[in-house]
């Protein structure tokens, strides 16, 4: 679906990616596509990100699966090795971004080879075909990169190193004119093989804890002796898969979410260490004011409200501030918190649990930790940017005209200004 432009001209969707506008390098593209059975592109400029994926060319043929065909085994195109420097824009599995980036690492010099001469594609291959329930996602424990190459360098590249070494091995090879002349032409298409290396080393990757778009939105975390799913109970397959090895739970059922994120050592709880410096519960009740502002005055002009106005207004609605309960709690948390270097997080209703915390920065789930925990906390429209950009475009959708022409004003004065620094002061994170 096409998103409103206020958010590509302000760098909220598909920023950061890479201009293709060489000839040499849409003809490889093109190849690519064909070799998916897709129809060429014919635009002379678009943009792709680290799997190649490109907004205009999803335009172009309609199909924003155009490389994620059943939302599994995601196809991929590398013109260029600086494709690891980019984002992923569009994607059913939130770890494909990092696959992508475990698959870009481990084999470089193959893709600093092959790139010089061809286009690289393929697809990330698993155990399914598609995804018709809970069972499916969850027979998926490691994937493989199944590579290609539209001028066949790879396949050259095999074959010559076996005619090397048939050279090498037998002592009468080197009489075989026959033999010399295809080295010769193999070696014009991939130089010294002894020199690059072409072909990856490393194509299987382990597939650890991730959020799907399948069935509305589920989560999996992978503990050593547990998996756990987080979903609506109405996702095929709920509490039926493997329930001696899988836990389930309910996403609407904020209480043991919430018991299991801490269980597990996911969350950093509400202490002074950490809450103070950061100012984390200030940017929590700013953002639960917003969202009063929006819901009681969805049409409002908010471009110049600044903190003075925003304490004018909460003066003004005390009863609707006291019957939504959040910023009062935030502030009476805050002063428990400077008293005693805490917050007794058991005496907190469940749903409010989620305004005080944020996902433990050192351990790995803590991208996946704060897209969960931004699900109970919708009013942070800053938060489901950072880490839930399908939560925060679905939201972005509903959306007054003046309410997202605030929104754009806060990301841009907020997050995009330093989103190391953000994310670094707000969440502990440091990338």
């Amino acid at each position: 679906m096409k998103k409103p432009d206020l958010l590509r001209d302000n760098d909220l969707i598909y920023g950061r990616l890479l201009t293709v506008d060489e000839p040499h390098l849409i003809q490889r593209y093109n190849k690519a596509m064909a070799a998916f059975g897709l129809e060429p592109t014919k635009l002379t400029t678009f943009q792709i990100d680290r799997t190649g994926f490109s907004p205009e060319i999803a335009e172009e043929c309609g199909d924003f699966d155009y490389l994620d065909p059943n939302e599994v085994n995601r196809r991929f195109i590398i013109l260029t090795p600086s494709q690891i420097d980019l984002p992923v824009v569009h994607t059913a599995f939130s770890n494909t971004s990092q696959l992508m980036f475990e698959f870009m690492s481990k084999n470089q010099r193959a893709i600093d080879a092959l790139t010089i001469k061809d286009v690289i594609y393929g697809e990330i291959e698993d155990s399914v075909p598609k995804v018709n329930d809970i069972e499916d996602l969850l027979s998926i424990n490691q994937v493989e990169f199944k590579v290609l190459s539209a001028e066949d360098v790879l396949g050259k590249a095999a074959e010559l190193g076996k005619l090397v070494d048939r050279l090498k091995q037998e002592p009468d090879a080197w009489r075989d004119n026959a033999m010399l002349q295809r080295m010769v032409d193999l070696a014009k298409v991939c130089g010294d093989i002894r020199e690059n290396a072409l072909v990856p080393d490393q194509v299987i990757f382990r597939h650890n804890a991730y959020w799907t778009s399948h069935f509305g939105g589920l989560y999996v975390f992978v503990d050593p002796d547990m998996t756990t799913v987080i979903s609506d109970p109405s996702a095929p397959g709920f509490r039926r898969s493997r329930p001696w090895q899988v836990s389930y739970l309910s996403i609407n059922d904020a209480d043991k979410v919430f018991r299991f994120l801490a269980a597990t050592g996911r969350l950093d709880l509400p202490r002074a260490s950490w809450i103070e410096p950061s100012g984390y519960l200030e940017h929590r009740a700013e953002m639960v004011v917003r969202a009063l502002i929006r819901d009681a005055e969805p049409n409002r002009n908010l471009t110049d409200v600044d903190k003075v106005w925003l304490q004018t207004w909460i003066h003004g609605h005390a009863d609707l501030i006291a019957s939504d309960g959040n910023f009062p709690f935030l502030n009476a948390a805050k002063r428990e918190i400077a008293q005693f270097g805490h917050l007794k997080i058991e005496d907190v209703p469940p749903r409010q649990r989620f305004l005080v915390v944020r996902a433990k920065p050192d351990h790995p789930d803590a991208w996946l930790t704060n897209q969960l925990i931004s699900d109970f906390v919708p009013q942070d429209f800053v938060s489901r940017y950072v880490f839930n950009k399908p939560g925060f475009y679905k939201d972005y959708d509903g959306y007054s005209d003046a309410w997202r022409s605030h929104v754009v004003d806060v990301l841009k004065t907020t997050y995009l200004k330093d989103k190391l620094a953000f994310r670094a002061r707000l969440y502990g994170l440091t990338d």
